[in-house]
């Protein structure tokens, strides 16, 4: 290869990384084990654009939680780095992170873990009060953003009062309310029939890309990964992307 032709490969794939709204380079994860250490995460690496939505798929055990809870700065990798919008946000010290987390990613879980003594407004609310809103708007942004989910006349019901879908909405809508620049999904509707399911993802995707959020959404439906922009499967510690 030419050297101009070499220049222009460098030259486009440093676009292409300074473009990223999320970028991971090299990630690698392991844990001491009886036998010896455990080698969880070995080399990840990917990056996501702006209202990009990204299914990862994989056997159960090959490291998908690991990695979100290494993404969302929830546990330290041993090596690698991660940038969102552009910040290495891997050796931020805890509190920082913690303040990221909170301006900057969403999490779902596939368990909604709501406050079951807070309503449904109080619930999203909360995020926003976190960042320091007055009670009044946090109330009135949730309030706005549950009426989309069509749950207006649920938000004034604890937990234990919603259906299963009626919970997992309020859980996205919590994570969406302070217009997070990333999402991470862990089984976002796996406890929820298949109609439901695809109705909050629906819903998790239309929201998404209306506020340019990126997802990293981990998921064993396929029908859900095939409905993504992408799909990695997570294989012997690697992200490989197949046909």
């Amino acid at each position: 290869m030419s050297k101009t032709a070499m220049a222009g490969r460098v030259s486009s794939t440093e676009s292409t990384v300074k473009d990223a709204l999320f970028d991971v380079t090299e990630l690698h994860k392991g844990f001491a084990a009886p036998a010896g250490m455990l080698n969880i995460l070995q080399g990840l690496s990917f990056s996501l654009q702006e209202g990009e939505f990204l299914a990862v798929v994989g056997e159960s055990g090959s490291g998908k939680s690991t990695m979100l809870q290494i993404l969302g700065t929830l546990e330290r990798p041993d090596s690698g780095e991660i940038r969102l919008d552009g910040e290495p946000i891997q050796a931020l010290s805890s509190s920082r992170q913690a303040q990221l987390r909170n301006q900057k990613i969403g999490f779902v879980y596939q368990a909604h873990h709501l406050i079951p003594e807070l309503t449904a407004l109080e619930n999203v609310a909360l995020p926003l009060l976190v960042q320091g809103c007055s009670e009044k708007e946090g109330q009135a942004r949730a309030a706005a953003l549950l009426a989309r989910l069509g749950l207006a006349e649920r938000q004034l019901h604890v937990p234990s009062k919603l259906s299963g879908g009626e919970a997992q909405r309020v859980a996205v809508a919590r994570a969406l309310v302070a217009k997070p620049r990333l999402l991470l999904a862990d089984e976002p509707t796996g406890n929820l029939d298949e109609k439901t399911a695809l109705e909050v993802f629906g819903i998790l995707k239309q929201l998404c890309r209306e506020e340019q959020a990126a997802v990293v959404m981990v998921t064993h439906s396929m029908a859900l990964a095939k409905r993504c922009d992408r799909i990695l499967y997570l294989h012997n510690g690697r992200l490989v992307e197949r046909c």
